[in-house]
C-alpha cells in the first residue's frame, strides 16, 4: 500500500520544527500500519484556510497519476481547516482512488463530521448536475438557432458578436486544399506533412496530425450543415466546399477505413475505496471475466488476492452493490431525515465558532479597548507632545482594527452555511431517487458508507451514521463463492434465496440505525 505524506505549518502560531514533528509521526504511523511512503508534500508558513498551497495543489494533481493510494497527515486540520474545502478535495482524491489518513486520530473523523462531508460532496455533485442541465438547455436553444454553443470553433470559421458563424477568409482556403489533396489520392500522412511544412496550424494553434485531419474530412459543417449532437440543420452554416467534393472524400474514407475495434462497456465500481478484504484488510477493486457462454461478468477482488498473497475469493459486483444501495435507502425514513438535518445544521453552526474566529474576535476587542482608553487619555492630557504621541498610537490601532476586521470577515466566509430546507430537500431527493441511476448510487454510497469488510462467512458494514459496526453472520458469502472463483454458473434461484437471507440478517443486525439520534 503506497502513501505520501502532507505536512504544513502556519507562521502565526507554529514553529518550523513542527514540520519535522509531523513527518516523524506520519512515518511512524505508516510503519505501524504497513504503508510504504513514496513521497512528501510540504507547505511552509501557509494557512490551511487558503487554497493557495502550492505543494497541496500539486499533491491533488499528482493523485491522478495513480502512484499512491493514501495521503497521510499529522491530523486532519493539516489537510484543511474547513469542512467544505476538505469535502471537495477529498472528493477529488476519492475519484483517483486515494484516501486521507490521520496519524494522530484513531478515525478519519467523527460520525457527524463524516456525514457532513458525505452530504457536501453529494450535494455539490447534485447541484453540479443540475447546473449542467441548465447549461445544456441553453446550448440546445442556441443549436436550434444555429448559433455557436461554445468550445473550439472549426478551422475555416469564426464567430461574430451575435454568436453566428462566418467564414474565416484566411483559414477557409486551407480546408479546400485539404479536401482537394485527399480527393486526388494523397494520404492523411502526406497531407499532414505538407501542411506542417508550410507552417499551417489547426484551429487550436497546433500542428496537424491524423486525428485532427480525419475530423476535418468528416465535418459536415463545411457543406453548410449545422450539426449538434444528433441534430442536423441544412444550410445552417456558411458553405466552404461543394457537395461533390465532400462526398467524393467520404467515399474514399469509407473504402480506406479498417474495421474499428468493438468498444467495451466500462463498468463503474462504486464501492472502490469503501470495500475491503476481511482477511488481509486490503482494498478490493474491480475485475472482470468471461463465462463459458461468452458473457462478461464483473466482480470485486482483493488486491492481495490478485497477487496470490491472499485467498479471498471474488464477489459479484452487481449483487454486493445492489445490497448496499438497498440498505442505504432504508436509512432515509422521515424521522431519520429530520434528525440528520438538525444535526448537520447544528454542527455547521458550531464550526462557525472556531478557535481562529474566537482569537480574532478577542484581539479585535482588545484593540478597541485600547483605542477607547487612548481617546480618554487624549481628552485629559494637556501636554501637546504627549497628545501627538497618543494620536499616532490611535492611528496605528485604527490600522490594526481594519486588518483584524478583514481577517475576521475572511475567516467567517470560509465557514459552511447550509439551511435546514436545503438539507431536508436534498435528503428527500436521495430517498426518492432512481436506484438504477449511477450518479444517485454513488451519492448514496459516498454519503452513508464508511467501510465494508468482506469475509468468507460474514459481512461487516460501517456506516457514517455512527461508530458501531453492523456484522452479518451468514453463510451467504461462502455459499456464493464456493461455486467458483468467478461464480459464472450461479443459479438465479440460489441468488434470490441468498439475497433474502442476507436482507433478513442485516435487518436483525441494524437495530442501532433505527434511531439515528442515539449515534451522535
Amino acid at each position: 500500500m503506497t502513501a505520501v505524506i502532507y505536512a504544513r505549518f502556519s507562521s502565526h502560531n507554529q514553529r518550523e520544527e513542527s514540520i519535522e514533528q509531523q513527518l516523524k509521526e506520519c512515518y511512524a504511523f505508516a510503519e505501524r500500519n504497513g504503508y510504504t511512503v513514496i513521497g512528501e508534500y510540504i507547505d511552509r508558513a501557509i494557512s490551511g484556510t487558503t487554497d493557495s498551497r502550492p505543494d497541496f495543489l500539486r499533491m491533488i494533481s499528482d493523485s491522478a497519476n495513480k502512484h499512491f493510494e493514501y495521503v497521510i497527515v499529522y491530523q486532519l486540520d493539516r489537510f484543511a481547516r474547513n469542512r467544505y474545502d476538505s469535502a471537495i478535495y477529498k472528493a477529488k482524491l476519492k475519484k483517483n482512488n486515494v484516501r486521507v489518513l490521520s496519524a494522530r486520530e484513531n478515525i478519519t473523523d467523527d460520525a457527524s463530521g463524516i456525514l457532513v462531508e458525505g452530504l457536501l460532496e453529494a450535494m455539490a455533485e447534485y447541484y453540479s448536475a443540475e447546473l449542467g442541465q441548465k447549461i445544456r438547455r441553453g446550448m440546445d436553444y442556441n443549436a436550434e438557432q444555429c448559433l455557436c454553443t461554445g468550445g473550439n470553433v472549426a478551422l475555416g470559421y469564426k464567430v461574430n458578436s451575435e454568436k453566428k458563424f462566418e467564414i474565416d477568409t484566411e483559414a477557409a482556403p486551407i480546408i479546400t486544399m485539404i479536401f482537394e489533396m485527399y480527393a486526388s489520392g494523397k494520404t492523411v500522412t502526406e497531407i499532414c506533412t505538407t501542411l506542417n511544412q508550410q507552417g499551417y496550424k489547426t484551429s487550436r494553434g497546433v500542428s496537424f496530425n491524423k486525428n485532427s485531419l480525419w475530423k476535418i474530412l468528416r465535418n459536415k459543417r463545411y457543406i453548410g450543415i449545422y450539426t449538434y449532437k444528433d441534430k442536423e440543420i441544412i444550410d445552417g452554416m456558411p458553405r466552404i466546399i461543394s457537395d461533390d467534393l465532400f462526398y467524393k472524400v467520404q467515399d474514399i474514407l469509407d473504402k480506406n477505413k479498417t474495421a474499428p475495434a468493438h468498444r467495451k462497456a466500462k463498468a463503474e465500481y462504486i464501492l472502490t475505496t469503501k470495500l475491503f478484504c476481511g482477511k488481509c484488510r486490503n482494498m478490493m477493486t474491480g475485475i472482470k471475466g468471461t463465462g463459458k457462454s461468452g458473457i462478461t461478468y464483473y466482480y470485486y477482488k482483493c488486491n492481495h488476492a490478485k497477487k496470490k498473497l491472499c485467498d479471498k475469493k471474488a464477489v459479484h459486483k452487481d449483487y454486493i452493490e445492489n445490497l448496499v444501495i438497498e440498505e442505504c435507502r432504508k436509512l432515509l425514513t422521515k424521522e431519520n431525515i429530520d434528525t440528520i438535518t438538525k444535526e448537520i445544521v447544528n454542527l455547521c453552526e458550531r464550526e462557525k465558532d472556531n478557535t481562529n474566529i474566537k482569537r480574532l474576535e478577542k484581539a479585535l476587542r482588545d484593540v478597541e479597548r485600547k483605542q477607547h482608553n487612548l481617546i480618554a487619555a487624549v481628552a485629559e492630557c494637556g501636554i501637546e507632545s504627549v497628545r501627538n504621541s497618543l494620536y499616532g498610537e490611535i492611528s496605528r490601532l485604527n490600522e490594526e482594527t481594519d486588518n483584524l476586521t478583514k481577517q475576521l470577515a475572511i475567516e467567517k466566509s470560509q465557514t459552511v452555511s447550509i439551511s435546514e430546507n436545503e438539507i431536508r430537500f436534498f435528503l428527500t431527493q436521495m430517498k426518492n431517487g432512481n436506484a438504477n441511476d449511477i450518479m444517485y448510487r454513488k451519492a448514496l454510497i459516498n454519503t452513508f458508507i464508511n467501510r465494508i469488510y468482506l469475509y468468507d462467512d460474514k459481512l461487516t458494514i460501517i456506516f457514517n451514521t455512527g461508530d458501531k459496526e453492523v456484522t452479518v453472520d451468514d453463510k451467504l458469502l461462502s455459499d456464493i463463492e464456493s461455486q467458483s472463483e468467478f461464480v459464472f454458473n450461479t443459479d438465479c434461484s440460489t441468488r434470490s434465496k441468498a439475497r433474502k437471507r442476507l436482507r433478513i440478517a442485516i435487518l436483525r443486525a441494524r437495530s442501532f440505525l433505527k434511531v439515528l439520534s442515539t449515534t451522535y
